[in-house]
This record gives structure tokens, sequence and C-alpha cells, in this order.
């Protein structure tokens, strides 16, 4: 009997290919952008699982009252390792780590890589899959090294490489041997080595190589390690509030303590919380897309089916006059829209494994292997499958197969009242989502666009940095500056600033600073960099009052600096000329400093957060450098790099050059949200397609339904236009019932969204009121093209349709 009901639905789908089509390519679309959607969400939630005890693993933050003062990831260096010693009851296990970017020299080639510096309980507290060593005392000795493998690879051509060795330099220039003692295979956006966003470390040193970089860990005034802990089974980590206070209440100074609130975040949960919270943002936001765009497949697909099912009645009717009972009518319609759901959720399966490695790309990873889901996920596509296919199969099973035979022979609905409100609602439904995936598509892409074109307060174009190698001391910065001069001459190079930081967010720490005379109280919290007097020109960043540190061909005066105008006004200055000259202190410092100018605000980090207090020192005064900014003249860009990589080779042999555009640095900093606006340009497309196709199905069966009409109407002397308009107001008036709806819901949605930024763009009607125009253009273009060929059809073939 099942075999029957099959085979009849088969000859069914063949006999109305097209809405079988509509339906199945609605739903297929639908069902696989949102089973990728879901699993790109479901593999985030799985970063960290696979970390040996990892719901008991915790990473220890620092929350500051002062923004400015530190570092969020990091703790008091000497904490962690307290809480094993002295609270061994609450605390299982430790581990800390300094990173640093460091160069190393392989037999052929040489790279900067980031590099982590870390205590020896690495490989037993989060079980690392080692590759090849002995994981027992892979850091057991000062001069022993860990690699990940794709860096083993790199260096080694093979994981098999244990005894080999490299050379690190560290600041000064000198170079070490460290032999590689194991490799192990980590998994991406692990909250250990890839703690840091962008930032993965490689390699892995032990702590007891720490001096040979000028570095100290177990240290409880040095804010700036990474800390975990690994909680004993069955404590909570609310448990260890009372010890991390104490601790730290009697090691650190008491400004530093009043200003700080330590957190102890669970690793799993960290990844999510990043960035204040964006990554749970971007998931719930990538979930809310792929929920609407599965809403408007599922309806699409529910409307057409019911709409068809009116024109089977007279099938019914005869079914029944055949003996046909009302239970198999009803198994007949409900495996029929099964199938339909099956066979779209196949080709979903389908598309997954062909489009898979395109929406990675959007969303920036790779998606998993079907393999990699649980078994239990099976169920979840036939769930659907069962659910949809019901839902679908409701109305012409149980509805029309109770009809009276007689009834459905004539093929009226008398004795049942077709459900017009229903379907339009359904249809407004369609229009409702597709505008609010329009609008969020649209305001995200101003939004992204906003980053990077209007407000950074800076020049970025032509604009390449490289790290430098790193001697910190009075010799090493005069080597730079003789390097930077040489660089400058090139003819392809048009300005360049040695510098330790470029606008990427980070800086270098933060000082306290309050006028010459005042309350030291009454102190400033701001960010501090160590620049030259090339900075401003390099990146065109605008003065308003002053010099950026001196003048051209100056000596550099040590005891000057500058301002921001955001500090010049923390500081009561109103206009920042009045700070030119005036004198300063800071908590931190012995010295008195002169501000030599005062630069416009300009955005260093991202928009998420307003421009901080800013204070530019000469690198003289710290002797802490990293980078060259390289301002090009433009023209052949290649060539310029190729000619700058042949002089950094001459001038800094051994030094790699491995460079950055500052867009992509910028596009590091906003890659969540060039993500989200890729995806949201994708689903506005289905989005589009989707309802589209709902249009076409409908309004065909419509059509179909309304041949009669039509060629009475001609008949009674009515135009093509007046017939075509018939149908596009029914839908124009669905569609602007949807927009009264949707407009208000994508506000609100929208405008939570752009306030997790400090500077976004504002949400306009005109643009809102074009998106609806341009949905209300291309329906009424679909419309025409379904019905202008009945609607210029013999009325006399019209009148003879059954």
């Amino acid at each position: 009997m099942l075999l029957n009901y099959i085979l009849i639905a088969w000859r069914n789908m063949k006999k109305n290919r097209f809405h079988a089509i509509l339906n199945i390519a609605g739903l297929a679309i639908g069902i696989a952008f949102t089973g990728m959607i879901m699993a790109h969400v479901w593999n985030e939630l799985q970063v960290n699982t696979e970390l040996k005890n990892a719901d008991r693993q915790y990473v220890i933050k620092s929350k500051w009252k002062d923004k400015n003062m530190g570092f969020d990831l990091a703790t008091s260096g000497a904490l962690p390792k307290a809480l094993k010693e002295q609270y061994p009851t609450l605390v299982k296990n430790f581990y800390r780590w300094d990173g640093l970017t460091l160069t190393v020299h392989g037999k052929e080639k040489d790279f900067k890589e980031e590099v982590q510096i870390g205590d020896s309980t690495l490989l037993d507290m989060f079980g690392f899959k080692v590759l090849a060593g002995n994981p027992t005392n892979a850091l057991s000795t000062p001069n022993s090294m860990i690699m990940t493998e794709p860096v083993a690879k790199k260096y080694f051509g093979t994981v098999n490489a244990i005894g080999q060795t490299v050379e690190i330099e560290n600041m000064a220039g000198q170079r070490q041997p460290f032999m590689l003692t194991a490799v192990i295979r980590v998994a991406r956006d692990n909250g250990v080595t890839d703690l840091i966003n962008n930032y993965s470390n490689g390699i892995i040193l032990p702590e007891s190589s720490i001096s040979y970089f000028g570095r100290t860990i177990d240290n409880w005034k040095n804010m700036f390690i990474v800390g975990y802990v690994e909680l004993q089974p069955g404590i909570n980590p609310s448990q260890l509030n009372g010890p991390i206070s104490k601790l730290l209440k009697e090691n650190i100074p008491p400004n530093v303590y009043a200003n700080l609130t330590p957190q102890v975040i669970n690793l799993r949960d960290n990844y999510l919380e990043q960035n204040n919270g964006l990554v749970k943002r971007m998931l719930f936001t990538l979930s809310g897309i792929g929920l609407f765009i599965l809403l408007m497949a599922v309806i699409n697909f529910i409307n057409i089916s019911v709409s068809r099912a009116g024109s089977r009645m007279k099938e019914i009717g005869m079914r029944k006059v055949m003996g046909g009972r009302k239970h198999q009518l009803v198994w007949q319609f409900l495996i029929e829209s099964t199938i339909i759901v099956c066979i779209a959720t196949l080709l979903a399966f389908g598309c997954y494994l062909l489009l898979g490695p395109l929406f990675a790309q959007l969303v920036g990873k790779p998606l998993p292997a079907l393999s990699e889901f649980p078994v239990y996920f099976v169920g979840y596509p036939l769930l659907f499958v069962v659910l949809i296919g019901l839902a679908a199969g409701l109305y012409p099973a149980f509805v029309l197969s109770a009809l009276p035979s007689l009834s459905s022979l004539k093929g009226s609905l008398k004795s049942v009242k077709e459900n017009i409100l229903l379907r339009k609602s359904l249809v407004a439904f369609q229009f409702f989502t597709a505008l609010v995936v329009l609008i969020g598509a649209f305001i995200v892409t101003k939004q992204v666009q906003f980053f990077f074109s209007k407000g950074i307060g800076y020049d970025k174009e032509f604009v390449v940095s490289a790290q430098v190698p790193r001697d910190w001391s009075p010799a090493g910065v005069a080597k730079m500056e003789g390097i930077r001069k040489q660089l400058a001459e090139s003819p392809v190079v048009k300005d360049v600033t040695l510098t330790y930081e470029i606008m990427n967010g980070n800086n270098g720490g933060s000082l306290s600073i309050f006028p010459l005379g005042a309350d030291a109280t009454s102190a400033i919290t701001a960010f501090q960099l160590s620049t030259d007097m090339h900075f401003a020109k390099t990146f065109q960043v605008p003065m308003a009052a002053g010099v950026f540190l001196a003048r051209e061909g100056m000596p550099t005066d040590v005891h000057k600096m500058v301002i921001n105008t955001r500090l010049a006004a923390a500081l009561g200055y109103k206009d920042p000329a009045d700070a030119v000259g005036k004198q300063v202190k800071f908590t931190e410092l012995q010295d008195t400093y002169t501000i030599a100018g005062v630069t416009k605000d300009f955005h260093f980090g991202s928009m998420q957060q307003s421009i901080q207090p800013m204070v530019f020192f000469p690198i003289e005064v710290f002797n802490i450098f990293r980078y060259f900014a390289i301002k090009l003249k433009g023209g052949n860009v290649p060539q310029a790099i190729e000619t700058l990589h042949q002089q950094w080779a001459a001038l800094m042999p051994g030094a790699p050059f491995e460079y950055k555009f500052m867009d992509d640095s910028l596009a590091k900093m906003y890659q969540t949200e060039l993500q989200l606006k890729k995806t949201a340009y994708t689903a506005t497309v289905l989005a589009l397609v989707i309802v589209l196709l709902g249009v076409i199905g409908l309004v065909s069966l419509t059509v179909q339904k309304r041949t009669r009409e039509m060629g009475i109407r001609k008949v009674l002397g009515a135009s093509v236009n007046s017939i075509i308009s018939l149908f596009i107001k029914d839908f124009i008036a669905v569609m602007i019932v949807a927009s009264v709806v949707a407009c208000p819901v994508a506000y609100y949605l929208m405008q939570y969204w752009l306030n997790s930024y400090e500077y976004h763009v504002e949400i306009t009607a005109l643009p809102i009121m074009m998106i609806i125009l341009s949905l209300g253009i291309l329906t009424s273009v679909m419309i025409i093209l379904q019905t202008l060929r009945v609607a210029v059809a013999n009325p006399v073939k019209s009148l003879k349709v059954e």
C-alpha cells in the first residue's frame, strides 16, 4: 500500500512539475542555508570542549574600573601558582604564559612568530595530542621547545623532527638555539594557543627560559600574564573569589588593587564572551538570519501546497466515488507533502557538501564535516521532514478529504470556506521576513562601510607596517633611526615612522597624567604610545595645535610629549592651543613633561569603543619600538613592495620582511562585522529568491483558477492592464501590511545591534522606503510575467477552460 501511495505521489509531482520544482527549490535553499548556519554555530559552541577537563578549567581575567589601566585577558603573574600552592583543595593545576613576537631563524628561512613562554604544566593540564616527542618532559629544560603541527612542518617539513633546532632572537638581537622536544595538534580558536584574536602561538618555550628574553612571569607586579587554573572536582569557581582577592590585596600595589575586579571565566564560555560578547552576538544574529530564511521557505511551501490542494477537489471526489476511504486520502496527501520535504532535505545535504567551502569563506572558518556531528543529530532532519510534511499536508488531508463526494466532483467549496485569510497571512509573513532581512543587510553594510570610510581620523591608504628587530637600548634606537632615514630616501617611499604600535587597537600600556601643580588624585588615565616625530606625517594625523614632538630636522627632546584632543579636554583645556607649552606629571614617572602639541582625535582602536585619551612619547623615553610604518608613494604598489623588500634585506639581513597593509589590519579588527556583512548579502539574495518563488507559485495557481473569469472580463470589455492590476493589487496590499509591521521590528533589532558600537550610522526612512519600493517593483514584475500570457489570450479559449 505504501508503494502505491509513493507511485501516485510521484505521478502527481510529474504532472505538476512546475509547482513541484518551486516547492523543492525553495525548501532546499532554505534548509541548506540554515543548515550551514547552524553547523557553523554548533562548531563555534564546540571551541575548547576538546581540552582535557575543560569544564573545570578557567582563565583568570581582570575587569578594570579604568579601562585604560590594564589588559582584560591578563592577571598577576604570581597569582595562579600561589593559588595552587596555598589552596590545593580548591586548585588542582595551573598554567601561565607570556606572549612575544620574535624572529625565529630556521635552516633555510626566517619568520616572525608568536611565541608563548609558559609553565611546564601545559600538556598535563590541557591534554593536547602529542604527535611526536615525550609529553612528560617537553618543557623541562631551558632550551626545549614545543611546536604546533603547522609550525613544525613550516620549519622542518615534518612533525618527526624531535631533536632538531632553530635559533630564536631576543630583544637585544642575540640568538640562541632551542631544541624541538614535542609537536602537538591543537584545535582552532582554543583558549590556550589561540586565546587572543588573530594571534596564534605556534611555539611554546619553557618558563625557565624567560630571563633570556628579559621578562619575568613569577612576579606579583607583572599584571600582563595570562593565567589559568584547573579546579578540583566539585569546586565552584565562586569559591576562588575570596582567595584571589586576599592574595592580590596582600601582594599588588593598593592603587592597582582598587581598580581591579578579578574574574574567573570557564574556557568554554570565554571564547563566546570575548570582545564584549561579540562572538555570541554574531552567533545569535546568524541564527536569527537562518531562522528567518527557513521560515520563509517553509511558509512558501505550505502556502503553495494549500493553494494547489483546492485544484484537486475533483480528483478527491472521483477517488471517493471509486471506493476510496477518507483515511486513504489522508495518507495520500500527507505522504505526498512528506516526499517533497524529503527530496528537498536530501538536496540540501548535497548543497552542504558542494557549497560548504564557499559558505566557509563567508564566515571565515571551515564548516564541520557531516561525520563530525554526533549520531543523534540524524534525528533533527528526520523530525523536520515529518513535521513540515504534516504541516503542509494537513489542509488537503483532513479538510478537503472530508468534503461530500458530490461537492468535490463539482469542484465546489460551498460546504467549506476556503481560508483566504490564512493564505494571505502566510504571504504577509513572507514579505515581513524578507523586509526584515533586506533592511538588516542594508544597515549592516552601511555600518561596515562606515568603519572603513568615515571618521577614522587618519589616512590609511598605501601604508604598510612590518615588525623590526628589537634591540631596546639607546644604541638600538639610534640604529633603527639610521635605518629609518635610509628607507625614507627610497624612491618608492613617502614617509616612514618608527613606533611601538600601529592603529590596531593595541597600545603600549597606560599612564596617569595630571597638570603640574594639581593634585595627583585628579590624574587622568591615558593610553601611552612610544613613537617618533614622523608618526603624524606618515599617517596624516592632523594637528589641532603645536607640533608632533618636534619640527623636522630638530633634535628630539625626551621631556616633550604630545596628547590628543580628548585628553586635552579631560585635563581642562577648552582650546587645544591652551595646552601647548603646559607642563604635566605622571603618577608612574618621576620627570616633568611639556606638551609639544595636540592631535585631533582619531580612532586608534575599534569603533566599538569611544576614542580614548592618548599620550605620545618620543621613543627615546622608554627605548621601546616594534614597527616601521611606511607610507608608499602609490603607483605600481607590487613593484614598490619588491623594491622595499630588497632594501629591507640589505639594511637588516636576517630580519624577515613580513608586511601588512593598514587596510588588512583594519579588516582583521572588524573581521566579525565583515563576515556578518557577507552573510547578510547572501541572506538578502536567498530571501529575494524564496519570496519571488512563492509569488510565482501562488500567482500561477491563482491564474489557473481564474482563467475563465479573465475570459469573461475580456468579453465584457476589460483591458489587459486592468486584468493584471487585479492580481497585483492583492499582493501589493498584503506587502503594505507586512511593511507596516516589518519596519518597526527591523528598526528595533538593528538599533539594538548598532548600540553595541560607540560610533554608528543612523537609521533613516528613505533607504527603508527604497527597499520596500524595490521589493514591490520586483513582485509586480513577477506577477506581470505570470499573468500576461493569460491576459492577452483569446477569451474564447479562456472560456473553454475547465
